[in-house]
């Protein structure tokens, strides 16, 4: 049988262009920044993390930030404990919806999705006795003409 849509073909209809990643190998209580978008909004279609290093039970929490250039710093993750049950080296870290208006981090959850981005950068919040790594990967699209997306220097 001949396959006529190559996988990244599919993808790229689908998820729009990346995936773009962002390693962070050693959390810590710290801002980590992710991704930058310049030029205009963006649309990530796709966003999750695989852990690197093992994230132990140790009461460290990690949130997720929108941190545009101009205007208010939007929290789209609430801080949440990855380690309470340790979270293994290869686990996939996505979202889950807790109900209460909050979106929190969750082991084998799902890709956050359809997060409207402003130009500034996308941020790991990383909180006391947060440890382990981890690599976070997004996919986008441009939603202005000329909007870029990309990994965090």
């Amino acid at each position: 049988m001949t396959t006529m849509i190559q996988g990244d073909q599919l993808r790229a209809i689908a998820l729009g262009r990346g995936p773009v990643s962002k390693a962070v190998p050693t959390l810590s209580a710290t801002t980590f920044q992710l991704f930058t978008v310049s030029g205009g909004q963006v649309l990530i279609t796709a966003l999750w993390g695989v852990v690197t290093t093992a994230i132990a039970a140790t009461g460290g929490t990690l949130a997720l930030q929108v941190d545009p250039t101009t205007g208010d710093t939007a929290t789209v993750v609430t801080a949440t404990d990855l380690g309470t049950n340790d979270a293994a080296a290869g686990t996939v870290i996505g979202v889950r919806d807790q109900g209460d208006g909050t979106t929190d981090f969750a082991e084998s959850g799902f890709a956050l999705r359809d997060l409207v981005v402003p130009i500034g950068d996308v941020e790991l919040v990383g909180a006391s006795g947060v440890d382990g790594g981890i690599t976070i990967y997004c996919t986008w699209i441009p939603l202005t003409d000329g909007a870029t997306l990309v990994a965090a220097a």
